[in-house]
């Protein structure tokens, strides 16, 4: 079966195509760093590193982007009523943001360009548009896009603009508008923003929330790329806006593919900073969730399907990662062999049938908890011969690979350690020695040493990979 994604865009399944023949772009929405990132906004990038450790294992070569948004109107009105510096905010932040990310063990992104360190590729795209007449200034300085010149706009979301409903993100990002349904490209400074501006041709300010994540994209993968992610609010206005102002500014398509995760719900509710109702990851360390706990019951229900979330689920995801981690102990005391076998249960294919149909986890996962159940009665059988425990093993090492359901062994090494290993592998048959050069340093930053032997390399571990 062909690799297919539902694709907000069209609002259908589709099949992939890269546009490159085995590499990947893909893009997605960070966080805004103005506070903690909260079990609501985790579902997104865990659903993204399910994504992206699926390409992994389908062998292609992914290339992440990130951002982190460290200016826009929350962050200055926090930092404000925080009696704190704008840079101090964001930086506190964003260093919470990356010890979750580890601690969840999702994959690291490529790059994580931040906002403030792109203004002037946001100001070359603002200046594109003005020359092409796709958007305004005003008296003030602000510069706003004109939507009534870009006939598409809305088809993201199918979306009339003639009815269109404003809603909170336009208007909390709003200065004059010509008609009720532009957005600020940049706006003109205000005292209310201190000393948080920037200069350029039509006056100092700031940029608008959508024109960073089309320059950021555009700065590390070009005016046209693969996939787009993010939660489904950042379907309108967000992606709607990064759309317009990307395609007009570059004449080009910009993504392919736009794929989007369901709310997560709390008492029947969605989880929102607004509504008071949500859990950072320091709230679930200390009622002892574990990341592998959290990584299952976030990835247990398809990504475009809404969550219910409860503290009472941790008993049931701590079960199931118990079983799969008691299933892989029995599987290694059993082995023999140390010859490496790339068979596998018939079972995977239809787990990989599934995960090829838009991610469907939910059945994949069915499969793979069938099939562990029939080979425990297989090993109460006394059945333990190298070709059985070998194919189940690597069906186990497969899942977690995908998943990350299984904390750290003492002698596995992390998917991320061995992307980076691959990579440095592959720069060195290349005879690019500054990146395998980098790439070493990488590894031994993530705590690990490589050596390299006539059959490859070897990896040894030196600290802990997973580190709060």
């Amino acid at each position: 079966m062909a690799l297919k994604f539902f694709n907000s865009l069209s609002r259908k399944k589709e099949k992939f195509r890269e546009i490159t023949p085995g590499k990947i772009g893909l893009y997605t929405c960070g966080p805004t760093v103005y506070d903690f990132a909260h079990i609501g906004n985790f579902r997104t990038f865990i659903f993204e590193d399910l994504l992206k450790r699926y390409l992994y294992h389908k062998r292609y070569k992914v290339f992440h982007i990130m951002n982190i948004t460290d200016v826009d109107d929350k962050t200055i009105n926090k930092s404000i009523s925080s009696n704190i510096s704008l840079k101090d905010l964001t930086n506190k932040y964003t260093k919470q943001f990356f010890k979750d990310l580890n601690w969840l063990k999702i994959i690291p992104a490529d790059e994580y360009p931040k906002a403030t360190n792109s203004i002037g590729k946001m100001i070359d795209m603002i200046s594109s548009l003005l020359e092409k007449g796709f958007a305004y200034k005003e008296d003030d300085g602000s510069v706003y896009f004109r939507i009534s010149s870009y006939s598409e706009y809305g088809q993201l979301i199918n979306l009339d603009i003639k009815n269109q409903v404003i809603s909170d993100r336009i208007l909390t990002d709003e200065y004059n508008k010509e008609t009720p349904q532009d957005f600020a490209l940049w706006k003109s400074w205000q005292s209310s923003d201190g000393d948080v501006f920037w200069d350029a041709p039509w006056g100092k300010g700031r940029p608008g929330w959508h024109i960073e994540c089309s320059a950021m994209s555009n700065i590390y993968l070009g005016d046209h790329f693969d996939i787009h992610c993010g939660g489904v609010d950042n379907i309108f206005p967000h992606h709607e806006n990064e759309i317009a102002q990307s395609r007009c500014a570059t004449g080009n398509l910009f993504v392919n593919y736009w794929l989007h995760s369901e709310h997560l719900l709390i008492q029947g509710k969605k989880m929102s900073k607004s509504e008071g109702n949500f859990f950072n990851m320091e709230d679930l360390r200390k009622l002892n969730f574990s990341a592998e706990c959290i990584r299952y019951i976030l990835l247990a229900g398809h990504y475009r399907k809404k969550i219910l979330f409860s503290t009472k689920k941790k008993q049931e995801g701590a079960r199931v990662i118990n079983r799969i981690k008691d299933f892989k102990l029995r599987l290694n005391s059993l082995k023999t062999f140390s010859k490496k076998s790339l068979e596998y249960p018939e079972e995977y294919n239809d787990f990989i049938k599934y995960l090829d149909n838009d991610l469907d986890s939910p059945n994949a996962l069915s499969v793979f908890f069938k099939w562990m159940r029939e080979q425990n009665i297989r090993l109460d059988s006394g059945e333990k011969n190298d070709s059985f425990l070998s194919s189940c093993l690597n069906f186990v090492n497969a899942v977690d690979d995908i998943f990350g359901f299984l904390p750290i062994f003492k002698d596995d090494i992390p998917y991320a350690v061995k992307n980076i290993a691959e990579k440095r592998q592959n720069a060195r048959e290349n005879k690019d020695w500054i990146l395998a050069d980098r790439l070493r340093q990488d590894l031994i930053d993530e705590g690990w040493a490589i050596e390299d032997t006539s059959n490859g390399y070897k990896l040894k571990k030196t600290k802990n990979f997973y580190k709060i």
